[in-house]
């Protein structure tokens, strides 16, 4: 059980409070930092004592760290995860997987042919909300999948003014205005895990943003995409419906803003925007899951003063960086320094998702969101956009497959590490 070597690359908000968790894993020896601003890289690399640091992708595949970390902007992933892969690195990669389809493509056909470990970092997967329904859907409580609702309402003054600012340079703008359905996986994967079915088909719709900020709008950003807010319906593999809702300028500013409801033929579960959730069954019980589902949430020490430019958890918005654990979590399976830990987030995920990519690396398993779960909850975003460009026409969703290999999947084979 020999310790490996993880180089982040970006160095932004979502990197630097990764990084205490990656650090304190007992399977991580060391950390290195690939970041393109270099003040930025100085003052994250001397707060975390990072002694190894390059300027960009390239430097960082030609080091010797055994798996690059991305968290560069989020139309970047594809191109730098596969050429992390080009140079023999296991990848982690932040949410979404890639923004083109012959990307996910790619990344597919890499991954099958090297048999390095891929994974993406999508926090809904270890929400409480999902591991409670996916849970008692493997068990059949639900009965038959009938219908599925997965949203995103994440309004762009609550954070991602200053995340597109932090990163996108003079030109932020461009690079803000990506379509809201190319950043799907929240939303996607709160269904699509739970159900293990796949989106076939989609009708999308999308609403022309008027704000005025030059960001959404044809000839504002990379894509000329017009739409603040979409709206996509989908049939899925089981012959269920699902909606998804991705939404950028929006009137809601508390509770959860990645949500979940699923309806099966014998119960159904409902999650509401002030993080209530309820179970209720076909013969008429109800139950309120509020104190399983809830997570505690990590307080700032008083006195306790971290530069604010190395984390955007430290500016009042980011809560999301400040919850632990619920009572549903399986905390029991972390190694001690992380249950130790209070640098973890949304909803308690953080630790999980580290924990859960380097077993995988380590001890050779298949990552629970590996590559091919990663292009099945990022596809169906992509070709929504597509749909709302068509004004809803209804467009075929790829199917990626599976592993053709002798892969164990990390969760029916869970090594503990002390």
């Amino acid at each position: 059980m020999k310790p490996i070597k993880v180089g982040f690359l970006g160095g932004g908000s979502f990197a630097s409070v990764l990084i205490p968790s990656f650090k304190a894993h007992p399977l991580v020896g060391e950390i290195y930092l690939a970041e393109a601003i270099p003040a930025r890289r100085k003052l994250l690399a001397d707060h975390f004592g990072i002694r190894h640091r390059f300027e960009g992708v390239e430097d960082l595949c030609a080091s010797d760290c055994d798996a690059v970390l991305v968290f560069t902007q989020r139309h970047l992933h594809g191109p730098h995860a596969m050429a992390a892969l080009d140079a023999g690195k296991h990848v982690y990669c932040a949410v979404p997987a890639a923004s083109k389809i012959e990307e996910l493509h790619a990344l597919c056909q890499k991954v099958q042919e090297t048999g390095l470990i891929y994974m993406m970092g999508e926090t809904s997967y270890y929400y409480p909300s999902q591991i409670y329904c996916r849970d008692r859907f493997r068990k059949g409580d639900f009965g038959a999948f009938v219908y599925g609702e997965g949203e995103y309402l994440h309004d762009m003054a609550h954070g991602f003014y200053e995340a597109f600012k932090n990163s996108g340079g003079e030109h932020w703008q461009r690079v803000a205005g990506v379509p809201p359905m190319y950043y799907p996986t929240h939303s996607t994967s709160m269904i699509l895990a739970a159900t293990g079915a796949r989106m076939t088909r989609v009708s999308c719709l999308g609403v022309r943003d008027h704000k005025g900020d030059d960001i959404f709008g044809e000839g504002k950003n990379l894509w000329d995409n017009p739409f603040s807010n979409q709206s996509a319906l989908f049939r899925t593999s089981d012959g269920g419906v699902a909606r998804v809702n991705e939404f950028r300028r929006i009137g809601v500013g508390t509770g959860n803003s990645v949500r979940l409801s699923l309806l099966g033929t014998k119960a159904g579960f409902e999650q509401q925007a002030d993080d209530h959730h309820v179970w209720t069954t076909h013969d008429h019980q109800r139950q309120c899951l509020d104190e399983l589902l809830e997570c505690a949430d990590l307080r700032i020490p008083a006195g306790h003063q971290i530069d604010p430019s190395i984390a955007l958890e430290q500016q009042g918005f980011q809560a999301d960086f400040r919850s632990a654990y619920a009572k549903v979590h399986p905390a029991e399976r972390l190694p001690a320094a992380l249950r130790a830990s209070d640098h973890n987030g949304h909803y308690g995920s953080h630790h999980f998702l580290v924990d859960d990519f380097l077993k995988a690396v380590v001890f050779g398993l298949l990552p629970p969101v590996h590559v091919w779960e990663a292009a099945k909850y990022t596809a169906p975003g992509l070709i929504a956009h597509e749909s709302s460009l068509k004004e809803g026409a209804v467009m075929e969703i790829p199917d990626f497959g599976g592993p053709a290999s002798d892969w164990e999947l990390l969760e029916k084979h869970m090594p503990m590490v002390p």
